[in-house]
């Protein structure tokens, strides 16, 4: 009995006036199939007017042997507009996740509001961990206001058994969580697409261009090495074109991954607290 009387109950202060909900705020883009169909309408203006521009091929004439690099790539085909196009779609999706994901993260280090969270949940100070909360925003400090809030209310209810007030806790949580998932790994399955689709693309170009070198060469009856180098060096181009898509790609898949884990770990972490505070002192 006297060490019950020595366990102090979370401090009931009336909270902040103008106490409303925290919003995570991500953000994003909704509809990738816009960000694809405006990609792939300037690769083709690309494709035509830059790549195929008359200053990069012999008497300005794209239909000739091309004078640099920008002519070589025109000469790849039409699968390079398509390559272009996922590089580009690549581009645009790795700068709006990385704005939606500073949104998600907050206004301050996770860390350190962790770290804090925990300390004022362990001095049993709920409303201040609600104003962390309040102070940090994005997405952790969304879920675990959530969660506080669910704790003051179990809090003051009289009706439940203790294990069915935890049960509760730990619902919200888990529905807080999984309601800001989806936001923050919107889009990213098509990144981790292209990370397959740009090198299969790619090969695909690569294949089409030896084909119709090797075509050449048999109409022409005799070997041309300098026709041969030429055509090799085209298809190649597309094969470029597939890995640097797919090397984006996959760099920014893994890296906003390991973001969203981190968030995920602190959410875990925090809310793991909140439920053992409430064990202990109910």
């Amino acid at each position: 009995m006297a060490e019950q009387t020595n366990i102090q109950k979370p401090q009931a202060a009336p909270a902040p006036k103008g106490n409303k909900a925290v919003s995570s705020n991500v953000g994003g883009i909704k509809s990738a199939s816009i960000v694809i169909l405006v990609c792939f309408i300037l690769a083709v203006v690309i494709y035509l007017f830059v790549f195929g521009y008359g200053g990069n091929f012999k008497d300005g004439n794209n239909e000739n042997a091309p004078l640099n690099l920008i002519g070589t790539i025109y000469k790849g085909g039409i699968i390079v507009p398509v390559l272009l196009t996922c590089l580009l779609t690549v581009i645009v999706l790795t700068v709006e996740r990385w704005i939606a994901l500073a949104k998600a993260k907050g206004s301050g280090n996770i860390t350190t509001f962790v770290k804090n969270v925990k300390d004022a949940l362990a001095a049993r100070d709920i409303n201040k961990a609600e104003e962390l909360c309040r102070k940090q925003k994005g997405t952790v400090g969304a879920v675990v206001y959530a969660t506080l809030q669910k704790y003051k209310e179990m809090d003051k209810d009289t009706v439940l058994e203790k294990e069915q007030k935890l049960t509760s806790i730990q619902q919200t949580l888990e529905e807080a969580t999984a309601l800001e998932m989806p936001m923050l790994q919107q889009n990213l399955p098509i990144v981790a697409t292209l990370t397959t689709l740009g090198t299969l693309i790619g090969l695909l170009g690569t294949v089409m261009g030896m084909i119709k070198s090797f075509q050449a060469l048999a109409a022409s009856g005799a070997p041309d090495s300098t026709e041969l180098s030429t055509g090799i060096s085209e298809a190649l181009v597309n094969t470029a074109f597939g890995i640097a898509t797919a090397a984006l790609a996959l760099i920014a898949y893994n890296f906003y991954t390991n973001k969203i884990d981190n968030m995920t770990y602190a959410i875990d972490e925090l809310g793991f607290s909140i439920v053992s505070t409430f064990a202990a002192t109910h």
